[in-house]
Formats: C-alpha cells, structure tokens, sequence
C-alpha cells in the first residue's frame, strides 16, 4: 500500500467515527476533513495520540499485543494487535504506533456500530 493509499484509508476510518458521533464531514482535497460545517477540524484519530488517547479511556478499549509465541510473550515485535472485538495486523501499517491509533479507531467504530455508547 502506498503512503497516500494509507493515509486515505486513515481518513477514511477517522470520517466513518465522525459520522457515527454525529457530526457532519466536509471534504476538502487540500484537507483530510473538517468537522461542524467547515469550522473545526476532524480529529486525527488514527494518526495523533492527542486524538486517539481518550477514546481508550472513554470507551474502555482493552488493548491487547499478540506477539510470536503469543500474547504478551517473547522478544519479538508483536505482529497483531487486538483492541476491544477487533484485531489489526501491524505489518499493514507504518509501525505499532499507527498500528495501535488504528486499531483503536476501528475498535471504537464496531462498539458504535454494536449499540455501544455514544458520547
């Protein structure tokens, strides 16, 4: 995947939790997206910890890393990454971290889906 596929199919999950919490999306091509009408930019859930940060803690997302060998075992780097009911493959993404941001966001997005809490 090339980095600009990446970075849409970032903005592309990061727009698909704007719309499950309500807001709307304008898009813009210079921009990834604004929120609210044009006056606010969408959040960088997958790609900022300042973002992504607080929805672990406000949806409770228990994060989990599956290394070779198993969960939490071993010295090797972990290949997957499981955050609440879903799971992300670290090697489809830049390293862990983004791996992480994502997998939390997708995470968020199947709990909203589910009949899990709004904010």
């Amino acid at each position: 995947m090339s980095d600009e596929e990446y970075f849409r199919s970032c903005v592309a999950r990061e727009r698909q939790l704007a719309h499950l919490l309500g807001h709307k999306v304008e898009e813009f091509y210079e921009d990834a997206g604004t929120l609210w009408d044009g006056t606010v930019a969408m959040p960088k859930w997958t790609r900022n910890w300042a973002a992504c940060g607080p929805l672990i803690a406000e949806y409770e997302i228990d994060v989990r890393f599956e290394r070779e060998g198993g969960v939490g075992h071993g010295h090797g780097h972990g290949h997957c990454i499981h955050a609440g009911a879903v799971t992300v493959q670290v090697s489809d993404h830049p390293d862990r971290q983004h791996a992480l941001m994502y997998a939390v966001v997708k995470a968020v997005v199947h709990l909203l889906e589910h009949g899990g809490k709004k904010r």
